[in-house]
């Protein structure tokens, strides 16, 4: 099967529901480095659509629109999902949202299949994991530092 995307999209994209949507595209710009694509607002000033761009990667997003069945992380109470970034510098990125008020999930460390990674929250409740590749690791070495790690009662 084959997938029709229009020019600069991949197969998926995430399209994130948000509970205040204008001030979430700001600290997205602040703390990730996004880029705005464009907002669609509705006559009562929601964000009907907007778009972002992080590295080669679109995020779209919404206000919630709870009539709709339409709702954030914040007033569900929690995620289910993060999204994972890949950037050049982990520590830097991740300093950065940091800095801007995402709260520290997991800190930047060495991870055993071979990512420098960490996860942040942001004030909207999406969780974003944060990972520069330092190294390739067969799935074989992955499985054996995995256990060799937990078996020292460690986690990631």
């Amino acid at each position: 099967m084959t997938y029709a995307c229009p020019k600069g999209f991949s197969s998926v994209t995430p399209h994130l529901v948000i509970k205040d949507c204008a001030n979430a595209l700001d600290f997205y710009k602040k703390a990730l480095g996004a880029q705005e694509i464009y907002r669609s607002k509705m006559p009562d000033g929601r964000i009907m659509h907007a778009m972002i761009q992080i590295g080669n990667s679109f995020v779209m997003m919404a206000d919630e629109f709870p009539d709709m069945g339409a709702v954030g992380p914040n007033t569900l109470g929690g995620t289910s999902t993060s999204l994972h970034i890949y950037t050049d510098d982990a520590d830097k990125l991740f300093k950065q949202a940091t800095d801007a008020g995402a709260t520290p999930i997991m800190p930047i460390a060495d991870m055993f299949w071979g990512d420098r990674y960490g996860q942040i929250q942001d004030p909207y409740g999406h969780r974003w994991a944060i990972a520069t590749h330092t190294k390739d690791v067969s799935p074989e070495e992955m499985e054996k530092a995995a256990k060799e790690m937990f078996s020292k009662g460690n986690s990631c």
